[in-house]
């Protein structure tokens, strides 16, 4: 079925995801614009977790739909086209960091593993709106790691790939990250800690 044959007519007020793609393949600007319209928000949101800055993340947004659109002829349909999309956002992400040597930034070493999350509850936490700045707070290494291991799905092994590291860094990191992340989502009080586990700081104050 041809897209354009689609055009003009009132009576299509909303664009299937197959119209989209066939549309997209033809180069048609209607199509990119509401493929791009329809998955950017959340795209976004990808963009913004692994970089804080607006212009960044903004920059890393458009570079990403770039390449959307020009390897489209690529998807087969095998899996879902937003899971595809998100994958290129995602190492579109990596690469620009590390084009800019965004990885630079220090990493804190100090909050090492002293505080656990069970591992099944990481993807719904970090699915709460009021979870994402904290997130954000996390040093680059270790937000970069926790989202694409915890959010993204991919390997330590993917991971260790993508970043240029050790996949023992990758697990390492993440299991810092963790506890960092916790850190911080009990100091601000979205996240209960059992009083147990404040035995730690009796060593702290003197």
């Amino acid at each position: 079925m041809q897209f354009v044959l689609f055009l003009g007519n009132p009576s299509i007020t909303f664009m299937t995801e197959e119209l989209i793609i066939s549309g997209c393949l033809q180069n048609h600007p209607t199509a990119q614009r509401e493929l791009y319209n329809r998955y950017s928000p959340k795209m976004l949101s990808v963009c913004y977790s692994m970089r804080k800055k607006r212009e960044d993340a903004e920059d890393m947004l458009q570079e990403g739909f770039i390449k959307v659109f020009t390897q489209i002829h690529t998807f087969q349909n095998k899996g879902a086209f937003e899971g595809w999309i998100r994958r290129i956002i995602v190492h579109t992400c990596i690469n620009f960091l590390k084009k800019h040597k965004k990885f630079s930034d220090s990493v804190d070493l100090i909050h090492a593993s002293y505080l656990q999350i069970k591992e099944e509850t990481i993807p719904s936490i970090m699915q709460a709106k009021q979870v994402i700045e904290c997130i954000r707070m996390l040093p680059l290494g270790y937000r970069t790691v926790l989202n694409l291991y915890a959010i993204e799905g991919f390997s330590h092994k993917e991971i260790a790939d993508m970043l240029d590291i050790e996949e023992s860094t990758s697990r390492s990191q993440y299991t810092r990250a963790k506890a960092m992340l916790e850190g911080i989502l009990v100091k601000k009080n979205i996240l209960e800690r059992p009083k147990a586990q404040f035995s730690w700081l009796a060593g702290l104050k003197k």
